[in-house]
């Protein structure tokens, strides 16, 4: 299954002269989970789109003037919400663990293996 990442519009990834641009290895991480689970077919690249079509877009109608657009912070909402939609995840387990990965020290960039 190839993934089609030559998506254009609201919902295409951030690129320079062609290639991807991640700031943070976390969105790095980001977009390849979300790839990995639709190659793995976990979810279709319609619905994944169409979730983070809807997160762009409320973003749109709710920011303040001015405000930067965090592409993969809405990129990983889309992820949550298309999971937590199939059952794959709570979103409660979402928190949790989102909750657990910020309280870590900066640059604690490996798995905890302590649940």
């Amino acid at each position: 299954m190839s993934t089609p990442l030559a998506i254009e519009g609201p919902a295409a990834p951030p690129r320079s002269n062609g290639e991807l641009v991640f700031a943070e290895p976390w969105e790095s991480r980001a977009f390849g989970m979300a790839v990995t689970l639709y190659e793995a077919g976990v979810f279709s690249w319609t619905e994944f789109q169409t979730a983070l079509i809807a997160r762009i877009t409320a973003w749109t109608a709710s920011r303040e003037h001015g405000e930067p657009c965090h592409y993969y912070r809405l990129w990983l909402g889309a992820l949550e919400d298309v999971l937590a939609g199939l059952s794959a995840v709570s979103t409660d387990e979402v928190i949790t663990r989102a909750q657990a990965l910020a309280q870590r020290s900066p640059g604690h960039d490996h798995r905890d293996h302590a649940r």
